[in-house]
């Protein structure tokens, strides 16, 4: 029996500036999806809480837990009224605001002077995928300096690990109102939850396309 493809798909909590974090209920919808498509598919979910301590702990720990092949994750972008297909890491962290555990790091990059850490040509494939749901989707090269940044960093590093995921991508999505979590009533100029579950499936369903391609090409060239 040929074996699953382990898929990891991540949210945040709530963080300061934002007592509800749309990622949640975004990652819990997808989790449920039930398609012939993700039959031979092991999903798994997290939200990681919104600190800096947590991502380096709890990382590690699902990567070792699921053995995810790709990672898809979620970040709320408070201030954006479209969704983000982030493309890269910088190497840079804020040192201004604190997370969730009323933390800050006390310098402003996370790896010395390194440069930025891209995710690789398959975010534009994900972004056709989310265009193609009439979303308003666009591409792009600064995930901030908090902790989606951060998480994207350390996400990117995984992959270059022999035993990590194949392959990762972050989308930051626009803020929802509270009650978006149990129905479904759009923001004067924003999107509804059933829109944003539309196009994280597409991004879901070309991540699975892609990861397997890159599976096969890294099986025939070792």
């Amino acid at each position: 029996m040929k074996e699953s493809l382990r898929i990891l798909v991540t949210g945040f909590g709530p963080f300061p500036g934002a007592p509800f974090n749309p990622t949640q209920p975004l990652v819990a919808r997808l989790l449920r999806l039930r398609r012939p498509a993700f039959d031979e598919i092991e999903l798994a979910g997290h939200i990681f809480p919104v600190t800096y301590k947590a991502v380096d702990r709890e990382l590690p720990q699902l990567l070792a837990t699921h053995r995810p092949q790709a990672l898809l994750m979620f970040g709320l972008a408070s201030r954006t009224q479209f969704m983000r297909i982030e493309t890269r890491a910088r190497n840079a962290v804020t040192m201004l605001w604190p997370d969730a555990d009323h933390a800050s790091l006390r310098k402003g990059s996370i790896d010395g002077d390194a440069q930025a850490r891209m995710f690789g040509p398959h975010t534009a494939k994900l972004l056709r995928a989310a265009l193609g749901t009439g979303i308003d989707a666009r591409a792009s090269r600064d995930a901030g300096s908090y902790l989606c940044n951060y998480l994207s960093w350390r996400a990117i590093e995984s992959t270059k690990r022999a035993d990590g995921p194949t392959l990762a991508a972050f989308v930051h999505i626009p803020p929802l109102p509270p009650q978006a979590g149990r129905q479904h009533r759009r923001l004067v100029h924003g999107n509804t939850l059933e829109e944003l579950v539309d196009a994280g499936e597409a991004m879901l369903l070309e991540l699975i396309k892609l990861t397997r391609t890159a599976l096969r090409v890294k099986s025939g060239s070792s």
